[in-house]
């Protein structure tokens, strides 16, 4: 686990007219405050990575669909200083992840439907509080190829 990273199962509430996806409340412990949501469409096997925000922390939940979200912790000061952190989210992992500002993040789309990732992050996107980094061409430690286990 990432420093500051945080996993928090959520709630369905399933009924024969659908289900409700619950995400983030303004009372919920883990809040810190809006900044805005937008929704992200990623393609099965695309990655979309990495990128690192200077002051802005992610809330992501995935909506339909499953993605692989990889964390990497570069931040000096930080307990686990070069960890990185493989989650699978989706529809049989329903949950919302905190990614604070300064951890690298990627995601690549998994299965065969396209996935949409929900972000409720703190502030509004800005261009100057964000870098990207090439997926397949960078110093951190991690391979994006399907792992045969």
């Amino acid at each position: 686990m990432i420093q500051g990273v945080l996993v928090q199962p959520l709630k369905q509430i399933p009924d024969e007219r659908g289900k409700i996806m619950h995400m983030l409340r303004v009372d919920d412990a883990y809040f810190e405050q809006f900044g805005e949501i937008y929704f992200s469409v990623v393609y099965p096997g695309v990655v979309k990575g990495w990128h690192i925000h200077t002051e802005m922390t992610l809330n992501y939940a995935v909506v339909y669909g499953t993605i692989k979200l990889v964390l990497y912790d570069e931040r000096k000061e930080s307990s686990t200083h070069g960890e990185l952190m493989e989650i699978f989210l989706g529809e049989s992992n329903y949950s919302l992840v905190k990614v604070p500002p300064s951890v690298w993040n990627g995601f690549k789309g998994i299965g065969t439907t396209p996935a949409i990732v929900a972000n409720c992050s703190t502030i509004p996107h800005r261009p100057d509080e964000i870098q990207r980094m090439d997926p397949f061409k960078n110093d951190i430690p991690y391979n994006w190829e399907l792992k045969h286990r």
